[in-house]
């Protein structure tokens, strides 16, 4: 049984329940009467911007930080906030126009940092801030405790010289509380809502942060993922998502799930935006062991691998297996194989993923044991009232008309019942994961066939959101790769019935060059992004939606 299956069980159901639970927490900061910035940033256009525009803008001196951080300030108020009601942001930071400032003011001195110096980023409620916003996971149970230090990638960011803008909302807890939870559902920040077709998921746990750079309400965002949290919200908001190497970017200071899978990694509009934050972040941490091995791997920018003929004679398995839940998904991933194929690549078809059907059930036995002893290690490590997932459980309980009006805490009930990391029904999971997900996996198929990479259907199209019966996944590709610690990225590969859908590109272990030259070279190749329209439900026809 795969991590998904795991959290919906296997109920089924249409019903679409729009309610939004708590209100979110979203000041705006004063802009202390600055009519004049205020009037400039109305004239700039943040919609589908990437990086390097808004880096060539600033140099020119047309655009400032304090520009760009208003003109989003201004898009979250009118799309987030109201207009579409996108609820995809939780808090904004009072202190980002000032760090703004601060910035442009390094720029007017000649001191640039970097190609994230002034760019505004949205990063999702479960990564530490230690400044003037919250770090929830979007639970109640932690609104009165601060963080005491920020992240390490958030000061990765910070000596980046980007703007830290928002936080987003999510899946509370990384959609490890229920079984049948709804994947963008928080119980203080409600409902996220899906930029293409309201009344559709988001997808989670990332879901704020996919949302919402999909809707330019940011330059860039930050998801996390254990199994499929990156990934399935970039392919239903129709954007790019880089789920790294385990290993790659520190979780210290990031509210955990399980540390053999978790990784934060980037969501954005393209490739090339992903990448040059993928580099930024990068770097060994002594709070975070696992980054230790990404010393002789880690590249300070990976934008050097951004190759619009990147496919030309690359050796790219299709993994078959991964296909068959919708017709018109693998419709989709016919044309993109062809078009990989026209753009010079070797398409080896099929190339199975061997063993992929011997860690379902341990995966969720290893994500159920390291939740217990992971968050108690953080909850401890952080202060504040809540110690351990048993104090958790019991504020929910107390709290069950606002942290559980609509499902329960039954994946909580489990992980409580587990025992210490040292049980040999643990250590006997972990083996049989890393083992079949690996070397007897993805690595097997990749040696056996000689491939660069191999590329599935991420996910299927967005599902209507359902408060009642909870999530209804039809397929996805995420878990080998999430298991063995593997990367992917996902990249837009058309749509179904004006519904993004996902094309993965799946390596071995620190392959993430690799994955980055032929992703970009086939979204240079195909260009499926297409702007969110916020239509209120689905149109039932055939037409494509139209590009700009």
């Amino acid at each position: 049984m795969r991590r998904r299956d795991f959290l919906c069980g296997s109920l089924a159901g249409t019903a679409v329940a729009l309610a939004s639970g708590a209100p979110s927490v979203r000041a705006i900061p004063s802009t202390n009467g600055e009519h004049g910035a205020q009037t400039q940033a109305a004239r700039v256009d943040v919609e589908e911007v990437t990086v390097a525009d808004l880096q060539e803008r600033m140099a020119a001196g047309r655009l400032t930080a304090e520009q760009l951080v208003l003109a989003y300030l201004g898009r979250i108020e009118s799309i987030d906030r109201a207009g579409p009601s996108l609820n995809s942001i939780i808090e904004v930071n009072p202190n980002a126009l000032a760090i703004a400032r601060q910035l442009d003011q390094e720029r007017a001195g000649g001191r640039v940092r970097g190609p994230l110096h002034g760019i505004p980023i949205v990063i999702k409620d479960n990564i530490d801030t230690g400044a003037r916003m919250l770090t929830t996971a979007g639970s109640l149970a932690l609104v009165d405790a601060p963080t005491p230090r920020d992240a390490f990638i958030v000061e990765r960011l910070r000596e980046a010289g980007a703007v830290l803008l928002a936080k987003t909302n999510l899946s509370e807890w990384a959609n490890m509380r229920s079984t049948r939870s709804s994947s963008g559902w928080s119980g203080r920040g409600g409902q996220t809502h899906n930029p293409y077709v309201l009344d559709r998921s988001p997808c989670g746990s990332s879901s704020g942060s996919g949302a919402a750079v999909s809707a330019s309400l940011g330059a860039i965002a930050i998801g996390t993922e254990t199994d499929g949290s990156i990934v399935c919200p970039a392919n239903a908001c129709g954007i790019v998502g880089i789920k790294p190497t385990l290993g790659l970017w520190s979780r210290a200071g990031i509210i955990p799930l399980a540390h053999s899978q978790d990784t934060a990694g980037p969501m954005a509009r393209t490739v090339a935006d992903a990448a040059v934050l993928l580099g930024a972040l990068t770097g060994v941490d002594p709070r975070d062991p696992d980054t230790e091995p990404s010393a002789p791997h880690r590249q300070p920018d990976y934008t050097q691998y951004l190759d619009a003929g990147g496919l030309r004679d690359a050796r790219v398995g299709v993994v078959r297996g991964f296909f068959g839940f919708h017709e018109r998904v693998d419709a989709l991933m016919e044309e993109a194989i062809e078009a990989m194929r026209e753009a010079g690549a070797v398409i080896v078809d099929p190339a199975e993923i061997p063993n992929n059907d011997k860690y379902g059930d341990t995966e969720n036995e290893v994500l159920l044991y390291e939740l217990k002893n992971d968050m108690a290690a953080y909850l401890r490590a952080r202060g504040g009232p809540m110690r351990s997932l048993a104090d958790l459980i019991a504020f929910n309980e107390r709290n069950r008309d606002r942290e559980m009006p609509y499902f329960g805490q039954e994946l909580f009930h489990m992980a409580e019942a587990k025992g210490p990391l040292t049980d040999q029904a643990y250590l006997d999971a972990l083996a049989n994961n890393r083992r079949y997900a690996g070397p007897e996996g993805i690595d097997q198929v990749l040696r056996e066939h000689d491939l660069d990479a191999l590329v599935a259907p991420t996910d299927g199209p967005a599902w209507p959101i359902d408060l009642v019966t909870g999530d209804h996944f039809l397929g996805g590709s995420s878990s080998p790769g999430a298991v063995a610690g593997y990367p992917s990225i996902t990249v837009p590969a058309g749509y179904v019935f004006g519904l993004p859908v996902g094309i993965s590109f799946i390596g071995t272990a620190w392959s993430e060059p690799s994955l980055i030259r032929l992703a970009h070279s086939y979204e240079r190749a195909t260009r499926h992004r297409v702007v969110p329209a916020f239509r209120p439900t689905v149109q039932l026809e055939l037409r494509s939606p139209t590009r700009r």
